[in-house]
């Protein structure tokens, strides 16, 4: 079932997914454990003293990139890393929304506070004081191959620089520092490229759109059961019997979570042996929820492990015997990229199958209901038009579905000839997972609007009930044609907010996923 979320969390220890949107979504405090500053506060002396004693380190006492070769003077450490950070700060376009960029900060204090980057402990506390006090830089969102624009973007906010929101305001920087009571901070050795370096900004989004991915997920079984019991589908095909002998533990979780939310429908009773089989969108559930499902919660693995990684470069070590600096490629992107790109498709299967599914319950010839679910079809069009809102949305999605990460520009003087992409691969999982919330969201409506053609002295299962009747209290039942849009929009807040899911999961008694 779902969580409550977390007031406040405490960086240290490994944080989850849930902790992640807590603070970027819902505002919880940030804290440091004594072991994080610990940590911090280690790996940066040991920088100063190789500072000092003038050892060559990539990105402290060389240039960036190809300019790796070119020798920086230690009286020149503060002005390099304040170079890079003014000289980065190229990408374009509409900004990432504030959460976003609260994820891309959270990130960036998971990735440096691991105790391997060398930065001081004053910069991380800096952006948590922008965390804590909701003072959200503004982030440009396009024109990333994998981290370091928008991140440099974000980081000239600590600077004085660039530009914020404070209090509902959109400011320069200065000027956002100064309401929110926060001091600029100066820049030394190691900490520029160390806030543009990893796969912060990825992981981010990436995070942001996995949890509405599975979230979706959820309720798109959810969903599914109640077409199948508005189609008065057959139970049979979701039957453990079946899953058993195809053992995808994600297919026999996804069949019973149907078999539960329709236990003890009358309705599903009543058709039982109706016929020999349905089309497939309505007995396949199990076989391509469950693939999805599959997808998911391999990408979210994968991103836990990322969200508590440190992909900077290079890498400090600063345990006693230990001591080294080495240069290598953590900021690659491949690892959130791919699953991304995987999950973009896994959402678009759910959502070919939810308009499938959607285009038989308006279909006369197919479900035996009125056309378009109205009662008088020709004067009013009904849900007619919903479908081809689910068709147009579904054709962005099979466009985005289309893997970024196999994509390759080589960039810095071919120094960085191998591009992961992973930040396209991130971003676009954000426009996914919303599209695949309004298809579910127009099955639903179509669901909801079937139950005045069933039998209304059958009944329904508790799940769908109660699902039905807090519907009810915002959608009408439709005998005419009337504007449709907010009744849309109300749905798929309704599957956006976790509600949906959250009351089949109380009912059950029990996760969905």
């Amino acid at each position: 079932m779902q969580k409550p979320y977390l007031k406040s969390i405490t960086l240290g220890p490994d944080i989850t997914l849930e902790d992640l949107v807590s603070v970027a979504r819902h505002g919880a405090r940030v804290e440091f454990s004594e072991d994080y500053r610990e940590r911090v506060n280690r790996s940066r002396a040991l920088v100063q003293q190789w500072v000092d004693q003038n050892r060559v380190m990539y990105g402290v006492t060389t240039g960036f990139g190809a300019l790796c070769t070119k020798a920086i003077s230690k009286d020149e450490t503060s002005q390099l890393q304040r170079n890079i950070i003014l000289s980065h700060s190229t990408s374009v376009g509409e900004p990432l929304t504030q959460e976003q960029a609260r994820a891309t900060m959270l990130m960036v204090l998971q990735n440096l506070g691991r105790g391997y980057s060398g930065v001081r402990l004053a910069i991380l506390e800096k952006y948590r004081e922008f965390l804590n006090r909701n003072l959200v830089p503004w982030i440009p969102r396009e024109g990333s191959v994998g981290y370091l624009c928008p991140e440099a973007h974000m980081a000239l906010v600590l600077l004085g620089e660039g530009k914020a929101y404070f209090d509902g305001r959109l400011l320069p920087g200065a000027e956002a520092l100064e309401e929110a009571g926060i001091e600029p901070i100066e820049l030394c050795a190691k900490e520029g490229l160390a806030l543009i370096s990893g796969t912060t900004s990825a992981t981010a989004l990436a995070s942001l759109a996995l949890y509405d991915l599975l979230g979706a997920a959820k309720a798109a079984d959810v969903i599914a059961a109640i077409t199948l019991e508005a189609s008065k589908g057959l139970i049979r095909a979701y039957d453990d019997r079946v899953m058993r002998v195809r053992p995808h533990p994600q297919q026999r979780d996804t069949a019973a979570n149907i078999r539960d939310i329709l236990a003890d429908s009358e309705v599903i009773d009543h058709c039982r042996n109706a016929r020999v089989q349905d089309a497939l969108s309505l007995r396949c559930v199990p076989q391509l929820h469950g693939a999805a499902r599959k997808t998911l919660l391999d990408a979210r693995r994968t991103l836990e492990i990322e969200i508590n990684s440190c992909c900077d470069n290079p890498i400090i070590w600063s345990e006693p015997g230990e001591e080294d600096v080495i240069s290598a490629c953590n900021p690659d992107s491949s690892y959130v990229g791919i699953e991304m790109d995987s999950a973009c498709i896994a959402a678009t299967c759910l959502a070919k199958m939810s308009e499938r599914r959607n285009n038989r319950m308006i279909d006369e010839t197919l479900s035996g209901n009125p056309w378009f679910l109205i009662k008088n079809p020709g004067l009013n069009s009904g849900l007619m038009i919903p479908q081809y809102t689910q068709a147009g949305l579904l054709n962005d999605m099979r466009v985005l579905s289309t893997p970024c990460t196999i994509d390759n520009t080589s960039t810095c003087g071919n120094q960085e000839d191998y591009v992961a992409m992973g930040y396209n691969a991130a971003k676009k999982s954000v426009q996914i997972a919303e599209k695949l919330e309004y298809i579910l969201a127009i099955e639903l409506l179509s669901a909801y609007e079937s139950q005045v053609f069933l039998d209304s002295s059958l009944a329904r299962s508790p799940v769908t009930a109660k699902i039905l009747a807090e519907i009810g209290r915002h959608v009408p039942t439709i005998e005419q044609d009337v504007f449709l849009h907010p009744h849309i929009e109300f749905l798929r807040n309704f599957i956006h907010s976790g509600r949906l899911a959250e009351i089949a999961e109380q009912t059950i008694g029990r996760s969905l996923l």
